[in-house]
Parts: structure tokens; C-alpha cells; sequence
């Protein structure tokens, strides 16, 4: 992914074409976030629509009364003799209700806002999270784990805020704009053509200061995804932090990237928070220029637009309806523009591009006959990792792969359950090239203990029936017990019930490895991986664990990587992998006669045992 260029306190900011660019894609994004709401909140959002409307409606009543008050009541009244406030009185209590009318429509589309913001958000997270569980393994290859939680939370949150406030606030202001313009023209052309001019300068200034301040908005979310990153990175590997002693490496590489963070949000504040001072100030003078040019007309001999005098006071009042939300508007632009960057990244990741399975052939008694014919494949098109590879199995055989790191023992398990696509050449399951098997089924027939475990939030049984959710409890106690975990988990505080929380941080390494193999046990595949499956645990474990996973592996098609040779002795084919290509392979025996590259290996290897 392109990495985001941060500037610091003193950067300018993109050019005029990267903005125009940017503020097009943003009101397309927005337009999108728009259009959401409405596909699930429909009703909600009309009946928002039309509370904004009587509530603006009720606001302009109030303010055209003082016309009437001042000019049909107030006057008369002081210039009667006897006056009847009666009138008057009735006059109050019909804006009264008016009034009332406004509080409860104000109360109602707030409620129904907070509803739709929340909704909003659940519907939100649960798009992103189940287009990420579409997305191929080579999608979290290449974006870090804290990046995507952002968007889970600091982006998706940014909208919610928007939702809240700010939506309802930009409806409220085009709603009042637009009624509050009809009665200014009624009331005079003049004064209306006054405060169009105050009003089109305002919208100048808050549309060129949101476009200064927009792509500092993108760099601060995009800043924050990588303080996050290296955040989530640093407490996963806080062990290694201490055992080097690179504490003091790790606060100058974070006060870095929060610097970073620190200075677009320093400039995107600095310069939407410019806005609302100036609309302010702006509106102010547009509240004394009405006041001047309505005194000038009113007492102009002329008599070209007659004007009276509660007509001017309520024009004032109507001017401060009318410049208002352009300045609650422009007051809301953090909330927009932070928003906006947050849509594009939360809909970056719901439009990311899912894994693609053509496959329609679904296994119903899979043997886990697995061949490799001439298979060539690289992670990236330039650089090819795997070179004319060859592998003929036998439903049952145990193959192994040996050879040095980066030989491409990992890369071809990756093939197999097709987390990566080849190149050239096939791969062919029972005969049928898996380019043909539907994904699902291919790694329902397949389970894999990876050299790095995953254990759940939940039971110890829970983490073991995860390899086959309708095992029962005494299917995973077998499983239990084949791989011989069952003695360990009978000494942990609840047994089989015991709670396991942070990635099984309440177990040392070889237990968690063994709940790891317990579960690829319980699923009772006809193809077993074990990509260092025995990596974490000691020489005496080792052993026990390796009698278990020979139950395990016998009549199922087996591929191991080890780096212990003695673990594969027993393989039935062993394949040495160097650089991508197939240097030897036979048996143990016939590779030791050889005398070549996995005499090394085995040699070196008994030494250092």
C-alpha cells in the first residue's frame, strides 16, 4: 500500500489540482455515506427531515412576529388612550404554542438521530467486518493489524459523530436558509439582496479554507492508522523490546510517528478552527449594514421601498436566521471534513477486492491424493519464489519438506489450501486441478497447525472443538488425548472449562501448541499440514506430542515442515527445498546415501542436538 506523505507545521499542503481531485472524491464518498443512511434509515431519516422543517418553520414564525408585534401591537397600543392588551395577550400565546410546537420537533429529531448514528455504525462495522472475512490472506499481508483496527474504530467513530451532530445541523441549515430567503424577499429586495452578498462571502471564505485544511485531514487519519500500527506492534512484541534493551529505540520511533500525527492535526485544526471566527465576524457586519441600509431607506424622502420599522427589526432578526448556518455549517467542518477521510477509508476496505473462487467442484469423500505438476509462482509477478516444482503423493504418505529459511517450504503449504494462486503449472486434488475445487470445500478437507498458534478468547474446549464445531466435548477430550494435552488441561484451574484470554496468555508456548494440534486433531481431515507444529515445545514434549500426531497422521495425507530432522525420519517422501527449487528427494535413508544437501542438513542437525 503507498505509504502517506506527512508534512510537518510548516508544510503548504497539496497542490490546487490534488485538492480538486481530492474534494471530488470526498463528495463522491460522501454522497456514498449519504446513501447508506438512507438504505436503512429511510423513514427515520424523512421524519428528521420534516421535524427540521417545522422546527425551522416555528424559528421564522417567532422572528416575523416582531414585525407584527411592533407594528400592529406595540404602536398602536402606545399610541391608544386606553389600550386592550387582550389582543396582545392572545397573540403571545398562539407564538407560545408555536414555539412549543418547535421544542417538541427539535427533541424528536434528536432522539431519532442518535438512533441512526449508532445504527449507522453497527450496519457499518457490519459490512467492513464481513467484506474482511472475504478478503484473501494476501490482503493482511500487506496491510498492518493496527491500520485495519482504525478503521474499526477511529474512522468509523468519526462518522458517528458526523451522523450525530453535524448531519442534522447541515439539514437544519438548508432547510432554514431556504425559508428564511423566501420571507427576506417578501419583506424587501434591498436589505434580501444585502444579505445574499454577506452571505456569498461567507461560503467563500468556509469553501476555501475547508479545501486548505482538507488533505491534512486525509494525513491526520492516515497518521493516527500508523501510531496505531506501531502501537499494536510494540505491545505484541514488548518481550523482544525488553530482552534487547530497545526501549529507549522504541520511544524515538513513536515520539516520530506522533510527531507526524501532531502536525496534521496541529494544521487541519489550525485551519478549519480559523472558520468560524471569520463567518462570525463576517455576519456581524452584515447585521450593521442591514441595520444602516434599512435606516437609510426607511428614512429616504424617496419613499422607493417603504419599510417600517418593526419590518427592519425583524429583517435583523431574519439576517441572523439566515447568515447562522452558514456559520453552524462552517462551525461543523472539522466534523465533515474528519468524517469524509474516515468514509473513504472505512469504504477502501469494504470495496477491497474479495478472494476469488471459481472453483464449483465440491469433495464429498476427499482421499487427499495431492500432486504438483511444473508449478513456477512468486508472491509478486517479478520475483519468482518457486521454480518447476514436482510432487506426486499417495493418499496416507507422510511428505516432508526440509531446507533452509526462505527455501519455500511455508510457500508451497500456502499453495496448497490455495491461499495464493500459482502462476503456472497445477495443482491437482484427487486428480481435479483445486483451480476447479470450490475453496470451502478444499480446506474443509484440510486442517493446518501453523508454527505461530492462534488461541481464542473462550474454553480450552471451545479453542479445541474450533477445528469442528459440532465435535462433541468427548470428541475433544479424545482429541485431547491423542496429542497428549489432556494431563495439562486436567491441571489447569477448570480443566476443559478453563478460560483462555489474550491469545492464551495464561498457557507457556508448548501448551498453547499442543491446544493448536488438539484442534487440528478434532477435525479429522483427510490431509493434515504441520508447519512446525513441534517448534515450541522441548525434546521430552517433543516426543510425547510426536507419538500423539502419529495416530494422528496415520491413514491422512500429511505434509510437515521441520526444522528437527529426527521428527522426519519416518516421512515416507522427503523433499529438500533450495531456493525455490527441488534439490533432493527420497526417504531418509536414500537421502543419507546421497551423501548431498540433506546429509548436511541431518548431520548438522544431530550435532546441535
Amino acid at each position: 500500500m503507498r505509504q502517506p506523505q506527512f508534512g510537518g507545521p510548516r508544510d503548504n499542503g497539496p497542490r490546487a489540482a490534488g485538492f480538486q481531485r481530492a474534494s471530488k472524491e470526498q463528495r463522491r464518498v460522501m454522497a456514498r455515506l449519504f446513501l447508506f443512511v438512507m438504505q436503512n434509515y429511510r423513514w427515520s431519516i424523512l421524519v428528521v427531515l420534516a421535524c427540521i422543517a417545522l422546527s425551522s418553520v416555528t424559528s421564522l414564525a417567532s422572528s416575523l412576529f416582531t414585525r407584527t408585534l411592533i407594528d400592529d401591537y406595540i404602536a398602536p397600543l402606545v399610541s391608544s388612550a386606553q389600550p386592550d392588551y387582550a389582543p396582545l395577550a392572545m397573540a403571545l400565546l398562539r407564538l407560545g404554542l408555536v414555539l412549543m410546537l418547535g421544542v417538541v420537533c427539535g427533541y424528536t429529531y434528536n432522539r431519532l438521530m442518535i438512533n441512526v448514528s449508532q445504527g449507522t455504525m453497527l450496519q457499518l462495522r457490519k459490512h467492513i467486518f464481513r467484506r474482511m472475512e472475504q478478503l484473501p490472506v494476501s490482503y493482511f499481508d500487506q496491510h498492518s493489524h493496527g491500520e485495519l483496527m482504525s478503521v474499526y474504530t477511529n474512522d468509523v467513530d468519526s462518522l458517528r459523530q458526523m451522523i450525530s451532530s453535524a448531519m442534522a445541523q447541515v439539514f437544519s441549515s438548508l432547510i432554514t436558509i431556504v425559508v428564511t430567503f423566501t420571507s427576506m424577499i417578501v419583506l424587501s429586495v434591498p436589505l434580501t439582496l444585502v444579505s445574499v452578498a454577506i452571505a456569498a462571502v461567507m461560503m467563500f471564505a468556509t469553501t476555501k479554507l475547508g479545501k486548505w485544511s482538507r488533505g491534512y485531514f486525509r494525513t491526520q487519519q492516515e497518521s493516527l492508522a500508523q501510531v496505531n500500527g506501531f502501537i499494536e506492534e510494540m505491545v505484541t512484541g514488548q518481550k523482544v523490546v525488553k530482552v534487547f534493551c530497545h526501549e529507549k529505540q522504541a520511544i524515538a520511533d513513536f515520539e516520530v510517528i506522533n510527531e507526524r500525527l501532531r502536525a496534521s492535526a496541529y494544521n487541519a485544526n489550525r485551519i478549519s478552527s480559523i472558520v468560524m471566527p471569520v463567518n462570525g465576524n463576517l455576519g456581524n457586519l452584515g447585521y450593521v449594514l442591514i441595520a444602516v441600509v434599512g435606516a437609510a431607506i426607511a428614512l429616504s424622502p424617496q419613499q422607493l421601498w417603504s419599510v417600517s420599522l418593526g419590518t427592519i427589526v425583524a429583517f435583523l432578526q431574519l439576517n441572523k436566521s439566515f447568515t447562522q448556518p452558514i456559520s453552524h455549517i462552517s462551525q461543523q467542518i472539522n466534523s465533515v471534513l474528519n468524517a469524509s477521510v474516515g468514509a473513504e477509508r472505512v469504504f477502501r476496505l469494504a470495496d477491497a477486492e474479495p478472494e476469488c473462487d471459481e472453483g464449483t467442484v465440491l469433495l464429498t469423500e476427499p482421499q487427499g491424493d495431492v500432486d504438483f505438476r511444473h508449478v513456477d509462482f512468486g508472491y509478486v509477478p517479478e520475483k519468482q519464489v518457486l521454480f518447476d516444482i514436482n510432487i506426486n503423493t499417495n493418499p496416507g504418505q507422510k511428505i516432508a519438506f526440509v531446507g533452509g529459511t526462505g527455501a519455500g517450504k511455508t510457500t508451497i503449504i500456502n499453495l496448497i489450501n490455495r491461499f495464493y494462486d500459482i502462476q503456472k503449472g497445477e495443482i491437482l486434488y484427487d486428480g481435479i486441478p483445486i483451480i476447479h475445487i470450490s475453496k470451502r470445500s478444499l480446506r474443509q478437507s484440510m486442517a493446518i497447525v501453523l508454527q505461530e498458534t492462534h488461541l481464542f478468547t473462550g474454553t480450552v474446549l471451545d479453542n479445541i472443538r474450533y477445528g469442528r464445531l459440532e465435535a462433541t466435548d468427548e470428541e475433544c477430550v479424545k482429541a485431547a488425548q491423542l496429542v497428549g494435552a489432556h494431563d495439562f488441561i486436567r491441571r489447569l484451574a477448570d480443566g476443559y472449562q478453563t478460560m483462555l484470554h489474550g491469545d492464551g496468555g495464561n498457557l507457556s508456548q508448548g501448551e498453547r501448541q499442543l491446544l493448536a494440534i488438539a484442534r487440528a486433531a478434532v477435525a479429522n481431515p483427510p490431509v493434515l499440514i504441520l508447519d512446525e507444529a513441534t517448534s515450541s515445545v522441548d525434546t521430552r514434549t517433543e516426543q510425547m506430542v510426536q507419538r500423539g500426531m502419529d495416530s494422528v497422521m496415520q491413514g491422512r495425507t500429511t505434509f510437515v515442515i521441520a526444522h528437527r530432522l529426527s521428527t522426519v525420519r519416518n516421512a515416507d517422501q522427503i523433499i529438500v527445498l533450495d531456493h525455490g527449487h527441488i534439490a533432493e528427494h527420497g526417504t531418509h535413508d536414500e537421502l543419507l546415501a546421497l551423501r548431498g544437501q540433506y546429509y548436511q542438513l541431518y548431520t548438522a542437525n544431530q550435532i546441535q542436538d
